[in-house]
């Protein structure tokens, strides 16, 4: 299983546009390359299903939000607080996703790819804000993934298309043919 996780590092009371419009831009990605969706410490005090209401009632992205709708009706949208002591473990192993990773916990894309194949699960975490993920996530993370290996920062919705559409790029490209016989 692959889980895209969003963590908010902007406003933690008010509800800004780029929480919404980040939340659409990753809906339709998630849904084209198999990933679930959970976000973390977003400003909303509503269930998923109202967030999947309010996010489609205010943007045309995604379809107006046809994505998120489908995610959240497979059962592949979620909802959480910042977790204090470490993630979710139904989600799989959290992987920070970086410019700078540590050394002794960096994994390159094709490890990921390697592990996805041999049916590891992943939480890939994504910070939007300017601030990038808090500090905290680099100790409660095992791995941390530089998407680009050569240490170059990517603005947040870049990032969250760039890393589903790699990794699965070289998933699809390991496997092994099959026969059309």
């Amino acid at each position: 299983m692959l889980t895209m996780g969003i963590i908010n590092t902007y406003d933690k009371i008010k509800v800004l546009d780029a929480h919404y419009r980040a939340i659409a831009r990753a809906a339709p990605i998630c849904h084209a390359f198999g990933f679930r969706l959970a976000l973390y410490d977003f400003p909303f005090s509503m269930t998923a299903e109202e967030l999947v209401e309010y996010v489609t009632d205010k943007t045309t992205i995604g379809e107006s939000g046809k994505y998120l709708r489908l995610l959240h009706e497979k059962g592949h949208f979620f909802v959480f607080d910042l977790p204090k002591k470490g993630f979710q473990p139904q989600f799989g192993t959290a992987v920070v996703t970086t410019s700078k990773p540590e050394k002794k916990r960096a994994i390159n894309p094709e490890e990921i790819a390697s592990g996805i194949l041999r049916k590891s699960s992943y939480l890939l975490l994504v910070g939007l804000g300017r601030k990038g993920l808090p500090k905290e996530m680099f100790e409660q993370a095992p791995l941390h993934l530089d998407i680009t290996s050569a240490g170059i920062s990517l603005e947040t919705c870049t990032a969250i298309g760039c890393i589903p559409a790699y990794i699965m790029g070289m998933v699809h490209t390991k496997q092994e043919p099959k026969s059309q016989f």
